[in-house]
């Protein structure tokens, strides 16, 4: 798996996204089962509402991604409890952008857990 991340750019302050390398690397959330990950690109989505992740998806597919993963704080609300309202559309224009043979996943790993 090549996975290109997408992030919230409110949650930039808050979270460096030591828990999606920590998930990455430890085969968990949303990449549990999966031999070999190699990270592509970490970039935010460019602000509310979110109109520039079409453009960063397809940035990360030119960079090799074969999987686009919408970061936890987007869906889940991660770290400061508030989920993105935009969540939902802006994959749906992720997934028309780049087609079904990217894989789209609805976020990286669980709440609650802190970076060893």
């Amino acid at each position: 798996m090549k996975v290109g991340i997408i992030r919230c750019m409110q949650t930039e302050d808050y979270c460096p996204g030591g828990r999606d390398f920590q998930t990455i690397r430890e085969r968990s959330g949303e990449f549990q089962g999966e031999d070999d990950i190699t990270l592509v690109g970490f970039i935010n989505y460019g602000g509310c509402p979110g109109k520039k992740a079409v453009l960063r998806a397809r940035s990360l597919v030119a960079q090799g991604a074969d999987t686009i993963a919408f970061a936890s704080c987007i869906q889940k609300g991660t770290p400061i409890g508030y989920t993105c309202p935009f969540a939902k559309r802006m994959k749906e224009l992720v997934q028309n952008e780049v087609g079904d043979n990217i894989r789209i996943l609805d976020y990286t790993h669980d709440s609650g857990r802190k970076v060893k």
